[in-house]
């Protein structure tokens, strides 16, 4: 998972992190279920993991989702049954809203987001800096049909 993480913050194009966290900053800054790993045999091919997005109450159904793919096993549709199964697993947990905060020049993390019921909320212009550089990041969310309905 580390190596796969770590490939993201080479790219660029998936985090604003420069380096990957401790093993218990990211046990502690994830919630703790939800977090999923597509192998092949026993080599990792991508994972997927939820945030709060806040520690008041009246957010603890509101998460936002974490989805890294490898490099080499990206194109072949493990981005996409992460995210299904991290949004199932997410409605068996009280979870009513997912977030997602991308790069908009990450194209296939907003269309991958987009094909599952995501749909664009906001744009943050010049939110943060990576490398010097201020990006902007498009906001995306998910409401369940299963949890919070009236």
């Amino acid at each position: 998972m580390r190596a796969i993480y770590l490939e993201g913050i080479a790219g660029g194009q998936a985090t604003f992190e420069i380096e990957a966290p401790s093993r218990e900053r990211w046990e502690s800054s994830h919630l703790p279920f939800a977090r999923l790993v597509a192998r092949d045999g026993g080599i990792v091919q991508g994972w997927a993991a939820l945030s709060s997005v806040s520690s008041r109450d009246v957010y603890a159904g509101v998460a936002e989702t974490s989805v890294y793919v490898g490099e080499i096993y990206r194109g072949n549709g493990i981005g996409r049954t992460l995210l299904q199964a991290l949004i199932s697993e997410s409605e068996k947990n009280g979870i009513w809203t997912l977030q997602a905060v991308v790069f908009p020049e990450n194209n296939a993390s907003v269309a991958l987001h987009k094909n599952l019921g995501f749909r664009e909320v906001g744009r943050r212009e010049r939110i943060g800096r990576l490398n010097g550089v201020w990006r902007d990041t498009v906001l995306l969310e998910r409401r369940s049909n299963v949890v919070g309905s009236v």
